[in-house]
């Protein structure tokens, strides 16, 4: 499947500041894609580039495969933005503004009232009611979503949706854009990586103004570093056969042991084990992580 988005070579000036410097990247279609960086590294820069916000200073960008062009917006009819503090008209109830995005649209009354049912449920909005001036940050951003997705969108780009959120709203925008992806391809910038461990299925990571990495997510755990797992014994003594018998372990405490490898370095411990039956409390694996990844590649 063609890419719903590329950059190619795309650089951007502020004065002597140098914020985008030939930025490539490519967002599969379908893909729930996690744009990475840490704060001011140019992420809501290249999603303005993007939505022909901004003009660019060198390359390319091209959405479902028309050119973007700055202060020409017509690419921008593929695409529902989300900022990273929505603005709304807080005198307005959640249905009277999708109502008022759907005309700007030009929807028919027909399609943008069933649409609107649809995506407050979706959001976990249908029951409310009230105006928005009372709506908390986590349910102005959920609303935020329904309204980027009124005029159903080829691509869903989010700049810093879960950011300000506690824990109970991150994973309420986590889960809605989980479930979107059958309707439209989602592009997020963040810099929380568990939130792109979570959901994600590509990832690029942006640093010094250029893309430092970029795959699936499955790929970039295969280089975050080497496989591992921890086995935790009831008793030290009981440790003390275990290390002996594999001294490349690493001790952790009275009762752990650290071990590197995969599932056949797993499957010869998990024998001494069984064959000498050992007392075990936990075996845990060591999953590689795109935090350490990320860690490794961006410049400090």
């Amino acid at each position: 499947m063609a890419d719903v988005l590329s950059l190619s070579g795309v650089c951007k000036r502020f004065g002597e500041r140098e914020v985008l410097r030939g930025v490539d990247l490519s967002v599969p279609t379908g893909s729930i894609f996690g744009f990475v960086g840490r704060n001011g590294a140019g992420k809501t820069t290249t999603m303005k580039a993007v939505l022909g916000l901004l003009p660019v200073d060198g390359g390319e960008i091209y959405v479902c495969g028309e050119k973007v062009e700055y202060g020409q917006t017509a690419t921008n009819r593929h695409i529902g933005y989300l900022p990273d503090v929505p603005e709304f008209y807080s005198f307005m109830t959640a249905r009277e503004y999708l109502r008022l995005c759907g005309e700007s649209l030009q929807m028919s009354s027909k399609d943008m009232t069933e649409r609107s049912e649809e995506l407050l449920a979706l959001v976990g909005l249908s029951e409310e009611n009230h105006r928005i001036k009372g709506y908390s940050r986590g349910m102005k951003q959920r609303l935020g979503i329904a309204q980027a997705l009124l005029g159903r969108p080829k691509l869903l780009i989010c700049d810093e949706p879960t950011s300000a959120l506690d824990p109970i709203g991150r994973k309420q925008i986590l889960d809605i854009l989980l479930s979107v992806r059958e309707q439209t391809t989602v592009l997020f910038s963040t810099h929380i990586l568990s939130d792109v461990e979570r959901i994600c299925t590509d990832v690029a990571f942006l640093d010094g103004g250029k893309i430092v990495l970029q795959g699936t997510a499955a790929q970039l755990r295969q280089r975050c570093g080497i496989e591992g797992f921890t086995v935790e014994l009831s008793a030290g003594e009981y440790v003390d056969r275990l290390a002996a018998a594999f001294p490349n372990a690493q001790r952790e405490g009275e009762q752990t042991l650290i071990f590197v490898g995969g599932d056949e370095a797993l499957y010869e411990v998990l024998d001494f084990i069984r064959q000498n039956r050992l007392p075990v409390r936990s075996i845990q694996r060591n999953q590689p992580s795109l935090e350490t990844l990320f860690m490794e590649v961006v410049r400090e």
